[in-house]
């Protein structure tokens, strides 16, 4: 495939996805699966939005997950986790028969939908292609787009150091920043304790926009001999699927990888310059006051 399929075609396949995972998974997870039903090319899947920083393809992806939940046949957690629902489980079903009549099935519930949601904004009653707020998906967004923005302007030297204190924040120790001239790629190291072990961990974080490739990741393991036996490398962009690749090649040591979207949501779970505001919901209980009422 040549081009980003359409939101809508991206529904279907979304559901397999989740389904061959056993019936949950991440939003990496399904966005992994899905390219790979499409049959989906590296250069397609690194195609941006706009002006970017999100690809089209996980753009349109994140819509296809937010029509699935609208229509519940898919739900997802507070921690990122999408699952089938009993409704998703059947249109699952229902494709393996007839795919052609279970997308027409869809795509009618999700013009449903957009014509309710264009009504309840004060669209044009009625419009099939009207869809309030189509830059951003019923998911979080906008914040990150924000947050990675700001880290993009960041000097590298304070990137580095907000890459320290995540880290130590998330349970490593003895975390040092070390980057420099000629350094071959190590930015900074790190220990790890899980129980009763520890691992040494070098890292790397770089500030780009765009896909980190696999001659990147190679050069960073050629940083890391004699150094450790595990590496982690952030960025604030992407990889492409060669470095995800060549992350994981058998026989090599092994290399974590962690893209923007990922780098946000550590931030986040850590509170780090990002604000989680909780909306006070306040009704009222009848049945408190009629008991009043009965002396």
């Amino acid at each position: 495939m040549s081009e980003v399929p359409p939101r809508e075609e991206m529904t279907i396949p979304t559901l397999r996805a989740i389904e061959q995972r056993g019936g949950s998974a991440s939003i990496h997870e399904i966005a992994e699966g899905v390219a790979a039903l499409l049959n989906l090319s590296e250069e397609v899947l690194e195609i941006l939005h706009g002006d970017g920083p999100q690809t089209e393809f996980w753009y349109q992806a994140a819509w296809a997950r937010t029509y699935l939940r609208n229509m519940h046949a898919v739900e997802n957690s507070s921690r990122g986790v999408w699952s089938l629902t009993d409704y998703g489980r059947q249109l699952l079903a229902d494709a393996s028969v007839s795919e052609a009549d279970t997308q027409a099935r869809l795509l009618a519930r999700i013009r449903e939908y957009r014509r309710a949601s264009a009504r309840a904004s004060g669209g044009e009653q009625g419009s099939a292609s009207a869809e309030p707020g189509d830059d951003s998906p019923d998911e979080d967004v906008t914040w990150q787009d924000a947050l990675l923005a700001t880290l993009r302007a960041m000097p590298p030297d304070a990137f580095e150091r907000l890459c320290q204190r995540m880290l130590r924040e998330h349970g490593f120790t003895e975390v040092e920043v070390t980057g420099r001239s000629g350094d071959g790629g190590i930015d900074g190291k790190g220990v790890l304790r899980i129980g009763l072990v520890s691992f040494p961990i070098v890292f790397q974080c770089k500030r780009y926009e765009g896909s980190v490739g696999s001659g990147q990741v190679r050069d960073f393991r050629g940083a890391m001999v004699g150094l450790a036996e595990k590496g982690l490398f952030l960025t604030t962009g992407r990889f492409s699927r060669s470095a995800q690749d060549e992350a994981v090649r058998p026989g090599a040591p092994a290399i974590d990888l962690i893209d923007g979207l990922g780098l946000c949501q550590l931030l986040k779970e850590r509170d780090l310059g990002v604000r989680t505001v909780t909306v006070e919901e306040v009704s009222v209980d009848p049945a408190f006051f009629e008991q009043f009422e009965r002396g």
